[in-house]
Order: structure tokens, then sequence, then C-alpha cells
């Protein structure tokens, strides 16, 4: 009776923590940020643009372009209408300036440039603002009008992010039960895993609120989903390898409790030792420039770390209570035999250490094959290109681009000292692809400079001219600014951000192979794997992007999160197949027997494991961001290959032709192997007092 009381009071003290957690998990919404300027760090010359706006008279200017066009030209009742609907909008939202009209010159549109400090930096207060202007600039007649610019951008993709979380969270939870009922084979034991993975969900995110408030780490729509992912696919895997040991351990143990401390011994080590490594590669982030992904380390670690403590605690105790039933209808009886049945990862093993050379050769140039598809990769990828459909801030730009090609369509903010904006002003004008450039605000000892580029937002050209006010600007104690001055520091700090993070992952993940396995040259070579498995899977991505999804550009995030989670999810994984193959060796059997057993008892979990990783992190796709669908789309395949392959074959076929040199230089290198043992009988079973 008192081992069933530790169980209920497992689930009472988890009670209390969700009692706790409730209010604070509520209120993540809230402090999720989706701006630009948000993701960038405080050195970026557009960072320090947005935070003087704010100081500036008004505070922060939202930008919109309305877009009045009408197929054949517009006409003078057209043009009349354009100009009350913007007088209407000037009267109403009390805009910084009077809009005034820009026709283009072929006569089928006209664009005005509306303008307010009203909003500030309160990003719903932006989004009302730009839907009140929705509502008054309405079609007249078969004249359409779209609202584009920054702001309706923002507005946008603001909108999207606040709708993720309940599809994401019902489809992954969809996927994730699907595939337990199909592994399972039972009605009842897939609800036990997916709602405590519900309850951890649920934990992470009033930690990550925790957090935010206390150290004020970024929190976007992108991270939040990235951590709901690793909260179900991460504990699902782990409840997998729990519950698999847990079978077993019923039919040696007579009362629940007792197979559950037997699994929990067995599995437990590994669990814990591959979580730590997951949790310390995303941890990594935290040395990142970008506040995105600064942020998404933190987060990523706390999605996994409580579905660790959700894991090892609740789930033990709820099916503990629940007893053998919950198998139902493949309930392991206590002292019964599981059925002998040929394993399709014997068979694979076996094939791969017949001609281990040979495998590992091909394989190695299968990866490398498929890793030159990355040169295929889009540039850059757009604001305007970051929708999967085209919402109406999408449409306005496109329109604009085509009606004023010979124009830009947003302006680029220059901050100057006011003792020195007579200087900033001509300096601006006189740079090379610059139309105009006009004095704005002032106040605080700084003035704000509104220059017009001659090139389209986010070109070559443009960027040309940014970085030529740049130039021109520098030792002035000036900054450039402004959303596409945005998207150019953020590719830039996401390139020094990769030369930074990647050398810091490996030495991490390393370091914490070499304790766990006590060899330099087994970690050397799952580290070698989940590279090559990155490369190829960004490569495969490369050959569909464009071609098959259609996506005009890579999100400049892409390389160095992909990295980050494969190299520490695939790591996780091969850390449950060393850590069998060096308690086999440990045993006294031949590295290459070792590896062999071990992808035979751990093959099964491992591959169920990776398809319900790689299916959450499938999710993704489904979402309506460019930027999610391809992170989801690279990690996806890239856990698909390293199951599948890499872990199958390269690995094993790795390992049996290294034999004992696997191990070095630690005791197991020069430990010579036992001389085969015959097969031994079925222990005992054990019947607890």
């Amino acid at each position: 009776m008192r081992r069933i009381a530790v169980a209920w009071g497992v689930l009472a003290l988890w009670v209390a923590v969700l009692a706790l957690a409730g209010p604070f998990a509520g209120k993540l919404g809230d402090v999720q940020h989706n701006r630009a300027v948000d993701y960038l760090p405080a050195s970026a010359d557009s960072t320090q643009v947005a935070k003087i706006q704010e100081r500036l008279p008004g505070g922060e200017t939202t930008e919109l372009v309305l877009v009045y066009h009408r197929d054949g030209g517009l006409g003078a009742a057209d043009r009349a209408a354009a100009a009350e609907q913007v007088a209407d909008i000037d009267r109403e939202l009390n805009l910084v300036r009077a809009p005034e009209a820009v026709p283009s010159k072929s006569g089928d549109t006209v664009m005005y440039p509306v303008a307010s400090t009203g909003p500030g930096t309160d990003e719903k207060a932006r989004d009302a603002f730009v839907n009140d202007v929705r509502d008054i600039a309405h079609d007249t007649g078969g004249m359409g009008v779209d609202v584009g610019g920054p702001g309706a951008l923002a507005t946008d993709a603001s909108e999207v992010y606040q709708s993720l979380d309940g599809p994401l969270l019902y489809t992954t939870v969809a996927v994730v039960a699907l595939l337990l009922i199909l592994i399972y084979r039972s009605p009842f034991l897939w609800l036990v895993p997916l709602a405590v993975a519900g309850v951890a969900d649920f934990l992470s995110m009033g930690v990550a609120y925790g957090l935010n408030q206390a150290f004020g780490t970024t929190i976007s729509g992108q991270s939040q989903g990235v951590m709901t992912i690793l909260v179900f696919g991460a504990g699902t895997d782990y409840a997998l390898l729990i519950v698999s040991r847990y079978r077993e351990e019923l039919r040696r143990f007579e009362r629940p409790y007792d197979a559950m401390s037997a699994a929990l011994r067995g599995c437990g080590p590994a669990v814990l030792a591959s979580s730590a490594t997951v949790a310390a590669g995303l941890l990594c982030l935290l040395a990142a420039d970008l506040n995105s992904s600064r942020g998404m380390g933190p987060l990523g670690a706390v999605g996994v770390l409580c579905a660790l403590v959700a894991m090892l605690t609740l789930l033990p105790a709820v099916l503990v209570l629940l007893g053998r039933r919950v198998f139902w209808p493949l309930v392991p009886a206590f002292g019964s035999r599981p059925k002998q049945r040929r394993s399709l990862f014997t068979a694979m093993g076996s094939s791969a250490g017949r001609r281990p050379r040979t495998v590992l050769g091909v394989g190695a140039v299968l990866l490398g094959a498929l890793a030159l598809g990355s040169f295929a990769l889009p540039g850059s990828l757009k604001q305007e290109d970051s929708f999967t459909d085209r919402p109406d801030s999408i449409v306005a730009m496109r329109i604009l681009a085509a009606a004023y090609p010979e124009a830009s369509s947003q302006p680029i903010t220059v901050i100057a000292p006011t003792g020195r904006a007579a200087g900033a002003l001509a300096t601006a004008r006189g740079t090379d692809g610059v139309t105009e450039a006009t004095r704005g605000r002032s106040g605080g000892g700084w003035t704000e400079i509104d220059v017009v580029a001659k090139a389209v937002p986010q070109t070559a050209a443009e960027t040309a001219t940014i970085e030529a006010l740049r130039d021109g600007l520098d030792g002035q104690g000036s900054y450039v600014g402004g959303p596409s001055a945005e998207q150019l520091d953020l590719k830039d700090t996401n390139a020094r951000d990769r030369l930074v993070v990647v050398p810091i992952v490996l030495a991490a993940v390393l370091l914490i192979l070499v304790v766990l396995l006590r060899s330099l040259v087994a970690p050397l070579l799952l580290l070698a794997a989940v590279v090559a498995v990155w490369g190829a899977a960004l490569g495969i991505g490369g050959l569909v992007f464009g071609p098959l999804f259609g996506f005009e550009g890579t999100d400049p995030g892409l390389g160095l999160l992909s990295f980050v989670f494969l190299v520490a999810l695939g790591v996780d994984y091969g850390i449950f197949l060393m850590h069998r193959m060096r308690e086999e060796v440990l045993g006294g059997a031949p590295t290459g027997a070792a590896a062999l057993t071990a992808l035979r008892t751990t093959g099964a979990v491992i591959a169920s494991a990776g398809l319900v990783l790689a299916a959450t992190f499938a999710v993704l796709t489904s979402m309506p961001l460019v930027q999610l669908v391809e992170l989801g789309f690279v990690i996806a395949i890239g856990v698909l290959l390293d199951t599948f392959l890499v872990r199958t074959y390269l690995v094993t076929s790795a390992s049996y032709a290294l034999g004992r040199k696997v191990w070095w230089p630690g005791p197991l290198s020069r430990r010579p192997a036992a001389p085969a043992a015959p097969p031994a009988e079925e222990p005992a079973l054990t019947r607890t007092p």
C-alpha cells in the first residue's frame, strides 16, 4: 500500500504544480513579440533607429501605403473616391502628415503613403490601427484598394503567429495520437503519454513566462511553436522508451510498482543523458546575437526538460496506478515470454555487418550527393515572400512593384544627432541611389530623416543604397534603419551567429559524449554522422523549396536553427544506440557483435521515436509561414535520414569496421573481447514479496 501511496503522492504533487503554473501559462501569449526589430541585437543600426524613434515626439511611427487600382485605368471618379477615403482616414485616425497622392505612370494605380504615431510600440494598438484603415479604405465601384507597407506586413504576420497556437497544438496532438495508436495497438495506452505530454506543455508555458519576466527572454510565435513541438516530440520519445522497458519488466515482476522501478533503473540513465545533451545543445543558442535565436535556446531547453520531468515522474505514477490493464488487449502477463519474431533491424544490421566498409562508403557518398543540393537553396527570404498565401499587404506590395518599378514604396529612416542633422541630410541627398531625403521629427537630441530610394524594397540595388548611406554617415553618430535595413541586419547577424554558435554546439555536445561514452572516436563518429545528416537535409530542401514548394527565398536563420536541432536530436538517438553497445562490450561481447545486438534491441524503439519526432516537426509544414515550413521540413527529413540510414547502417557499419578502436582511448579499446559464451538460459522470474 505504501508503494501505491507514493504514486498517488506524485499525482497530487503534479496537480499542485499545475495549479501554480496555470496563471502564468495563460499569459505567455501576452509577452509574445514578432516585430523584426525585436529579433535584432541591440547593436544593430536598425535597432538603434527603432529605439530612438520611440523617444521622438509621438513615438514610433507606423507606416502604411494605400494602393488604389483598376485594370484599364483609374477615372476621375475613382481618384475622387480614393481622395475622399484618405481624407476620412486622416480625419478619424490623426495621421502624422496629410497623405499625398502618387499616381503611377500607367494611370491604373495611385498610392497614398500613410503614417501614424498613435500605436507607438504597442503591437495590439498597431493591429487595431491597420484594421481601422482597412475598414475605411474599401473597394468602390470596381476600383480595388489594398493596404500595404511595413505596418500592414507586421500586422498580417502578427495575426498569423497569433493564430498558430490552436492549429499547431491540435495538429500535433492528432499526429502523435495516431502514431501512438499504431505503435501500441491499444485503445487506451496511447492516451497516457499523450495526456502527460499535454501536461508538460502546459507547464513549459508557465516556466517560459517566468523566464521572460525574470530575464527578459525573447518570446516569439516561432519559438513558442517550436517549444510545443519539442515537448510532444521529445516527450513522446522518452515515453516510448520507458513504456517499452516497463512492458518487458511486467513479464518479470508481478507488481507494477516493482516493474516500473526496474524499468526506470534500466532506461532512466539513457533518457537523462539524452535529454541533457539536447538541452545543452539548445542552450548554446544563448551565444547568438539575434534575439529570436537567443530566446529560442532557453525555450527549447525548457520544453525538453519539462517533458523529461513529466515522463520520469507523472507517466510512471499514472501507469502504476492503472496497472497491467492499460496495455489491453496485449497485456504482458507475469511469467510470460514475448513472441520471438525475426526483427527487421536484425536483418538490416546483419547486412551492414557483412560488408561494413562498402555500406559506409555508399552511405557517405549518398549523403554527400544530397548535400550538394544546398547550393540550390534560394536566396534570402524577403518579408513580402514570407507567407504561403497572399494576405492584403502582400497583394498591395506586388501591385506597387508592378506599377512603380522605378521607385521604392517604403522609406529608409536615418536618425542623426540634431546638431549634425543638416550634414546628414546633405549626405543622404548626395548618396547614389537616393531620389529624395526630407527632414522629419526632432526631439531628445535626435532628428529623423526620411530617405526614398530609387530601387524596389529588398533588392540588391536597395541594399547597395542602404550600405552606401551607412558608409557615408559613418563617424557622424547617425544610424540607418527601416524595414529593409532590418532585414539586412537580420541576414548579417545570422551569418555572424553561425560562425560563433556552430563551434560551441559541436564542442559542448562532443564534451558530453566523451564523458558519457568514455571515448573520443565514438563521439566523433556520432558528430560526423549528424553533421552529414544536416547537410543532406538542407540539400533536399534546396531541391524542393523552389521547384516544388514555389518558395522565393530561404529564411536566413534556417541553417543555424536546423543545425542546432538536428545535432542535438540526432545525438540523442545516437546515445541510445551507443549506450547499449557499450553495455554489451562491458559484458564481454566483441564490438561488432555488440553493435548488431544494440541495433536489434533498440532499433524498433528508436525507429518509433524517430517517426514520432519527424512527424511532430512535419506539422510545421502545414503552417502559413515560409520560415516555419522550411524549418519543419529540414528537421523532419533530417530526423528520418538519421533514424533509418545513419543510425541503422552507417553508425553500425562504422562501429563494426573499427572494432575496439571505436572506444579509443578508453579502457574498452584495450580490453580483449571475451570468448563467445553459449546462449544464456532465460533468467529466473522475479516475484516480489
